[in-house]
């Protein structure tokens, strides 16, 4: 056993973990259940979560490797992530909702870096998002409906 410290949306944790538990395993045992294990293989992005902001695959990383950092999942961006997540609804783009998850952490990772995003700059930033239901032409048409209600509303949607 080894202890390790880590921030987990907004808050301090310590916590004992086995040296080869996998970040997925550890935040599923939080109560982070926006966080699936999809192929293990970090082909799916369905374990996306934020470390420091950025976004990285839980399933391929040893809980051990996430100490002093902070980790943020679905979980912890409920807000943020309001405005975004009912316009995919509306867009028809979240059919089953397994990949939802995944879809919404990478594009809040991109609207934060890229405010304004060209059409290649958001495939690219889903491209590790497996998607069985669409094409991923919804998904990309309902960031664009979301960039472009931000842009009339003059809001800052919180992303």
């Amino acid at each position: 056993m080894m202890e390790i410290q880590l921030t987990l949306n907004g808050k301090p944790l310590t916590a004992q973990i086995e040296p080869d538990l996998l970040l997925l395993d550890f935040l599923r045992s939080h109560g982070c259940f926006s966080v699936k294990r999809g192929c293990d293989t970090s082909n799916c992005g369905l374990c996306t979560v934020l470390m420091d902001g950025k976004p990285i695959l839980s399933c391929s990383l040893l809980a051990a490797r996430a100490a002093g950092h902070a980790i943020q999942t679905l979980e912890g961006l409920q807000e943020e992530a309001a405005d975004f997540v009912g316009f995919i609804a509306d867009q028809g783009a979240d059919q089953c909702g397994f990949c939802n998850p995944g879809f919404v952490m990478n594009t809040l990772a991109l609207l934060r870096e890229i405010p304004e995003p060209t059409d290649d700059q958001i495939r690219g930033f889903l491209a590790g998002n497996l998607c069985r239901c669409s094409g991923y032409e919804g998904q990309l048409r309902g960031i664009r409906n979301y960039l472009e209600s931000r842009r009339k509303g003059g809001e800052n949607h919180g992303a």
